[in-house]
């Protein structure tokens, strides 16, 4: 029997001091006040001064309201009767089926042993050429899109849970608008993948103290699965929401701010998440894909500056289409040497003609003579956007390096190309 206390020390916004013992961080407790019962979480210990942070909020609250601690962290059912259904950040069901309470497992445990990893060495494939041909994405990895608001990142998100190649998808959602997580919905209803996918949602109107559960409680489910053998893809949108949660967070604990406010720990509070994925040696795999948009496009703001150091590189999203000078996986070389014997050569010999593509753009809006390599360039750029950078192309890797080597036959001859001659004799389109 857990012992009640009756006596709140002080209220500040959503968070309550109350003087107890035998209290662990992260515990959970009920707070039961006139208007019913709030779901509480420690979130600092002073001696026997614990704050807890309301999950409904201070409202309502006053100081000779019961506090009950529960003794263990926050739980979340786990079995497959998860897959197709849509939780709150608590957990609670949001799409009016029955509640989960059945192998409770605690979240946000710790990340999986270093020396325990095997090397990343797997494609997951997507269907969209900027990422399966130009920066693979690979079984384990952790990628953040990085992106401004106004974006189509949530689109790119639901694409990318309905074609990847893989066994599970949950999706996080962190302070979504109430729009953006009816698209999802919708777009994985229709597609007919919401059966092999889990949606954790807290929108912007939801307890802030939700937003911060949500990628503990993705992640927490993710690694059950992936130790039962899954291919589990976790796609989480929108990391900087999670951030300003915890920067809210420590303003009302009267914490020392740091880089623009934000906490001194948001370093490690991001990569505590971020490290959670992992190649499970003889079972299955957790890879994570992040939104994180800049505030102004400022990729030195906190939020993505951190996450760069953490991440094993990203995809850069500007005028709705990935951007391929920004974007970088740094581990597509530990897979597209295995995919087809051109991937490579091609990859590289693009975006080397994409490059100077740029170039020639700049000195045709600077008025200067266009020669005929600059008209060339102008002409390839153009099917280059269209045929590849575009989101809207569906294809599979192989379809997408086929139409590479169309796209510079009707440019340039061989030569011009720069690539081995004896891809040239192997893949250049006759006629």
């Amino acid at each position: 029997m857990r012992k009640v206390y009756s006596k709140i020390e002080a209220i500040a916004g959503s968070v309550i001091t109350v003087k107890a013992d035998g209290v662990r961080y992260d515990d959970l407790a009920v707070v039961s006040s006139r208007h019913g019962d709030s779901l509480a979480n420690v979130i600092r210990l002073d001696g026997d001064r614990v704050s807890l942070q309301v999950f409904t909020g201070g409202r309502g609250i006053s100081t000779g309201d019961e506090v009950r601690f529960l003794g263990h962290p926050m739980q979340i059912s786990y079995s497959e009767n998860l897959l197709g259904r849509i939780f709150t950040g608590s957990g609670k069901p949001r799409d009016n089926g029955p509640e989960l309470n059945e192998n409770l497992i605690d979240i946000g445990g710790p990340s999986v042993n270093p020396a325990k990893r095997i090397i990343p060495r797997n494609m997951i494939r997507t269907g969209i050429p900027m990422i399966d041909l130009f920066n693979t994405l690979v079984e384990s990895q952790k990628l953040p899109i990085f992106s401004v608001s106004g974006e189509p990142y949530n689109e790119l998100l639901a694409r990318i849970a309905m074609q990847a190649e893989v066994d599970l998808i949950i999706l996080g959602g962190m302070g979504l608008k109430y729009d953006d997580y009816l698209y999802f919905k919708e777009t994985l209803e229709s597609g007919g993948a919401m059966s092999r996918t889990i949606f954790f949602v807290h929108t912007a109107a939801d307890p802030i103290v939700e937003c911060l559960l949500v990628p503990d409680i993705a992640l927490a489910v993710a690694e059950k699965f992936a130790l039962e053998g899954k291919k589990v893809l976790v796609l989480l949108s929108d990391m900087t929401n999670f951030a300003d949660a915890l920067k809210e967070m420590s303003i009302t604990m009267e914490q020392v701010p740091s880089n623009r406010g934000y906490p001194g720990d948001l370093y490690s509070q991001l990569a505590s998440r971020y490290e959670k994925a992992v190649d499970f040696e003889g079972s299955g795999s957790i890879t994570i894909l992040a939104v994180t948009t800049m505030p102004g496009d400022d990729v030195t703001h906190p939020v993505p500056d951190n996450t760069g150091y953490i991440t094993e590189g990203q995809y850069y999203l500007k005028g709705g289409r990935i951007e391929p000078f920004g974007s970088l996986s740094r581990l597509k070389q530990s897979v597209n040497k295995d995919t087809r014997e051109d991937h490579r050569a091609l990859m590289d010999g693009m975006i080397k003609l994409y490059a100077a593509y740029k170039e020639s753009l700049e000195k045709r809006s600077m008025g200067f003579r266009m020669t005929d390599w600059d008209n060339k360039l102008l002409k390839y750029g153009v099917l280059f956007e269209e045929q590849m950078m575009d989101l809207s192309v569906n294809i599979p890797l192989e379809k997408a390096l086929d139409n590479g080597w169309e796209i510079l036959s009707e440019c340039f001859t061989k030569e011009e190309t720069g690539l081995r001659t004896e891809l040239l004799n192997k893949f250049w389109p006759k006629g």
